[in-house]
């Protein structure tokens, strides 16, 4: 077996603890500000990006690594509060688009300074631009072989 050595063990174990930690402050945040869960703001963010604010069912749910029934069940609650809606394609009966409704885009408008500023305080502003560029670049290495 190839075990860690210390260097590798202290970078996993501190990465999973970062992540663990950073996760949990962002979502207290985001919740705190806006009443959004992070999942609320997954597809909300995915869909104010997306072109005509509207996608597949199964591109979002392929994006954002959900299944489809997940996403769909949580659509379901997001559509609820009015922030999506569902619009079927008669044209190719390939399943529904979702499409993110004027109210949706005002919560993420206004949902968006506050998680930013999350985002900085907690994680991006204690960090060197040299820093930033060396974990952009091992988020891009580590990235390209998972996307695999």
């Amino acid at each position: 077996m190839n075990w860690l050595n210390e260097t590798e063990m202290a970078a996993w174990i501190g990465y999973r603890r970062m992540r663990l930690l950073l996760d949990l402050e962002v979502q207290r945040d985001l919740s705190r500000e806006s009443g959004l869960s992070e999942p609320d703001y997954d597809v909300l963010s995915n869909l104010s990006e997306a072109e005509g604010h509207r996608q597949r069912l199964t591109e979002l749910a392929t994006h954002m690594r959900w299944s489809k029934s997940r996403l769909s069940h949580h659509l379901s609650r997001m559509q609820e509060r009015g922030l999506v809606r569902r619009q079927e394609v008669a044209e190719d009966g390939r399943g529904a688009m979702i499409v993110l409704t004027a109210e949706g885009l005002r919560v993420i408008e206004e949902a968006a300074p506050g998680h930013v500023a999350s985002v900085r305080k907690h994680f991006i502003d204690l960090l060197s631009e040299e820093q930033l560029r060396v974990l952009a670049q091992i988020s891009g290495t580590v990235l390209a072989r998972l996307d695999d």
